[in-house]
């Protein structure tokens, strides 16, 4: 982003502030000036450009998580019913933020869509015949549901080699593998995304972004305002910013900033961070056998964060291949953060829930322990699971975004890790934050209306519906009850994105 477009000085007060230069601030800012054009936003970011951490293009899957290919969002009970609930909730939210992006591209405020956004089947892929039997029952489940509609089903080793090559190169027939296909899946560049829509709020709108400022706490005022102390990193400077609401949508520095608001509602939560490795290959003889993502169970005693999947993924025009995710740990909140995030987030309002939960995950931390331990030699036995011909000198480590999992006090267990997206807002709905990670950036729109909802309830009934239902059509609809709406929400969203299913 030129820096012309990025003002040097805050104001002294603003109607909003948001915290984070990621996918969600800039939803939230350009879902903002669509329905006030005349309100005063300010966007504090503490690095030089936006999309830095969670929402980089190589710091997560760029998976558009639709539930097509997610294992883990469809469980199945001790009878052995499959429970797609879930499932049908993820699917919905991104077909909201596809709603809102195609609004984007016709409003030509973003152009260009193949640049964030590419066509890219969503595979299941089990092995051995338990996992078939799974598998075929989840099938049989989803298919009655419209927003699971074509998912197609396949143990027959041929068509197998049909959608997955690479994968089934060097197998032979007496093999038992079986897989489902969804050719409605995406992949998305959430980074360049993220920049486009940052662009247009520096271009065209009253939004005021700051790079290189930092947000270091929050204090509510008498007044019932907001204090936020904003450092200028580039000249040491510090200053008070007043705002009427204030997001925070800082990846994994939200938990510290939403704790130094001293909200009640922020009582209890600690953070468990989590680092990633892939394998990526940029062999074109390899990215030319595999045109999908392909993902499959996670282990034995091991968490849905460590599901194995082999992805094509598309950045910047590029294609390559990514295996993974390898877990790491660190005790940084953020890939650009500090070694003291996770020991100066402890305190006494939380630590309870932080003992409770790593008490009740000692699985989750040999896990971790194993994972860090091991060598890329390791990592590509792993690989060769999925690719059996796999070789070293086709495959690199990269490292992939921090993450910081919610843990929640519990009164049973003291403490819980939850490993979904979670908005918390304060009781007058001055306050809102963003914690937790997957399925995160893909349903950013969804998330961004949920705090809308929380804290201006009377406007978004009111004189913010009708312009909510030119960006989102399907907003407050069920489409998994509305077959004739998600066909029709589906052809303008392929259209706009210039999809290719």
């Amino acid at each position: 982003m030129p820096e012309s477009f990025i003002k040097k000085t805050p104001k002294p007060k603003y109607d909003f502030i948001l915290i984070g230069g990621g996918i969600m601030s800039v939803t939230l800012a350009t879902l903002l000036h669509e329905l006030e054009p005349q309100l005063d936003i300010a966007i504090f970011e503490r690095l030089g450009r936006f999309a830095r951490e969670s929402s980089a293009a190589w710091n997560n899957a760029g998976t558009g998580h639709s539930a097509f290919c997610e294992l883990n969002y469809t469980p199945e009970d001790e009878h052995g019913n499959i429970d797609i609930s879930k499932a049908e909730k993820i699917a919905e939210q991104f077909e909201v933020s596809k709603q809102f992006w195609s609004y984007l591209i016709a409003k030509n405020y973003i152009q260009n869509p193949k640049e964030f956004i590419n066509s890219c089947p969503h595979m299941s892929l089990v092995f051995g015949k338990d996992d078939i039997g799974f598998l075929k029952k989840r099938h049989a489940e989803m298919i009655k549901s419209n927003l699971f509609k074509g998912m197609e089903f396949s143990e027959d080793f041929n068509k197998l080699k049909e959608w997955i090559p690479l994968v089934m190169s060097k197998r032979k027939e007496y093999e038992h593998l079986a897989a489902t296909k969804m050719d409605l899946g995406t992949d998305v560049n959430f980074g360049a995304l993220t920049r486009k829509m940052a662009k247009f709020l520096a271009d065209d709108s009253r939004v005021e972004i700051f790079l290189y400022h930092e947000a270091k706490d929050l204090d509510l005022k008498p007044d019932g305002t907001w204090a936020v102390e904003v450092k200028d990193r580039l000249h040491n400077h510090s200053q008070d910013v007043a705002a009427n609401f204030v997001f925070i949508g800082a990846g994994g520095y939200a938990l510290p900033l939403l704790e130094s608001s001293d909200i009640p509602e922020s009582e209890g939560y600690g953070g468990f961070p989590v680092s990633g490795e892939w394998l990526v290959s940029h062999n074109p003889e390899l990215i030319e056998k595999h045109h999908a993502k392909v993902y499959t169970l996670a282990g034995l005693d091991t968490p849905p964060m460590s599901v194995p999947h082999l992805d094509l993924r598309i950045i910047d025009g590029e294609k390559a291949l990514l295996f993974g995710p390898f877990a790491g740990f660190s005790t940084k909140f953020l890939k650009e953060g500090s070694y003291l995030d996770l020991p100066e987030s402890i305190n006494f309002r939380n630590i309870r829930s932080l003992f409770g939960a790593w008490w009740h995950n000692l699985p989750l931390t040999q896990y971790l322990v194993r994972q860090v331990a091991m060598t890329k030699s390791q990592r590509m036995q792993h690989l060769r699971e999925f690719v059996k011909d796999a070789k070293d000198q086709d495959w690199e480590l990269k490292i992939a975004g921090q993450r910081v999992q919610i843990i929640k006090k519990d009164p049973d267990l003291g403490g819980k890790l939850e490993f979904g997206t979670e908005v918390v807002v304060n009781e007058n709905g001055t306050i809102a934050s963003l914690l937790g990670a997957s399925p995160g950036a893909s349903t950013a729109a969804y998330a961004m209306l949920q705090v809308l909802e929380k804290c201006f309830p009377e406007k978004l009934k009111n004189e913010w519906h009708r312009k909510i239902l030119e960006i989102i059509p399907s907003y407050g609809q069920n489409l998994s009850e509305n077959p004739e709406l998600t066909e029709r929400i589906r052809n303008y969203s392929k259209e706009k994105l210039q999809l290719e299913y």
